[in-house]
């Protein structure tokens, strides 16, 4: 009976989702690459490449647009194929395609193993090997370790800021065809910056995360002092490691003082956080972060132009 009922839900899922129209069926597609966010990653991923360019191709921006758009659509579509379960728990991703049917899960992992497997090819055959690696290690990273870890420990945003901070070094590799001091100093920039980034996030969800069994704020004692201290702290790094550029000859004193000035402003919203730890100052973090690293890039651009 429990056996009939099961292959119901199934063939239900699939019929809803071929019910779909070709513009709902990409609405979900989007919704399954989180376009939003993927599309964020690419812009790293090309100010990466402007930065470490000497001379201008524009079919290579277009094919590592395009593959950055695919690994990491491959990543987040596997991401919601694991936590399919867990999304369904918490109210933020109870809408997911994969949650709702509207995609199944067939066809989920077919869209993330063939964005995948065309990304890295891109990367790999018509960019340069060292990219294709690097894409690897960020799909690698993501799903098989930054995903099931944040289940067990909140050690995952680590272990998470790691492909996270790939996009601007592999910009840079896929212009040069090379690694070295210069795209590491790049990956360190965006690392850092994950660290209060996510931070504030989930602060902001950390309810909801709970409903889904996630626990990834710094502290055990969840939205606390503790965890705002940890927060304000990662926060003032972002002082020093915006200036390595600088520091290393990459850039100059335009960027280096904008970068400081901009860091300070960051690093005022997170006292405000630790002064009084409420979500409206969480909330404000968050959003500031999000302008936060497309305005240090640009300002490392500008300088290097």
């Amino acid at each position: 009976m429990q056996r009939n009922f099961f292959i119901m839900q199934i063939d239900t899922s699939l019929a809803s989702a071929k019910e779909l129209s070709l513009k709902d069926k990409l609405k979900e597609l989007a919704a399954l690459c989180k376009f939003r966010l993927t599309f964020l990653v690419v812009v790293s991923a090309v100010f990466g490449y402007m930065y470490g360019a000497t001379e201008f191709s524009a079919s290579t921006l277009i094919l590592l647009s395009v593959a950055g758009f695919l690994v990491t659509g491959s990543s987040n579509a596997f991401n919601q194929v694991i936590e399919k379960e867990l999304d369904r728990k918490m109210k933020r991703t109870g809408e997911r395609p994969l949650v709702t049917g509207r995609l199944s899960m067939t066809e989920g992992i077919l869209i993330a193993s063939i964005f995948g497997a065309v990304g890295l090819a891109i990367l790999f055959f018509l960019i340069n090997p060292l990219s294709g690696i690097l894409g690897a290690l960020a799909i690698f990273m993501y799903t098989v370790l930054y995903t099931p870890l944040k289940k067990i420990t909140p050690w995952a945003v680590f272990v998470g800021a790691f492909p996270g901070a790939i996009p601007p070094m592999l910009g840079y590799v896929a212009a040069t065809g090379k690694f070295g001091l210069e795209p590491g100093i790049l990956f360190a920039t965006q690392f850092m910056w994950q660290f209060p980034h996510f931070w504030a996030i989930a602060w902001v969800l950390d309810d909801d995360y709970a409903l889904g069994g996630f626990r990834l704020l710094p502290s055990k004692s969840g939205r606390s002092k503790n965890s705002a201290f940890i927060t304000l702290v990662y926060s003032l790094f972002l002082i020093p490691v915006g200036l390595l550029p600088w520091m290393f000859g990459m850039s100059g004193n335009f960027s280096a003082i904008a970068v400081v000035f901009i860091s300070i402003i960051f690093s005022y919203y997170s006292w405000k956080l630790y002064r009084t730890c409420e979500t409206k100052d969480a909330k404000t973090l968050m959003f500031a972060s999000f302008f936060y690293l497309p305005l240090m890039q640009l300002f490392y651009l500008v300088d290097r132009i």
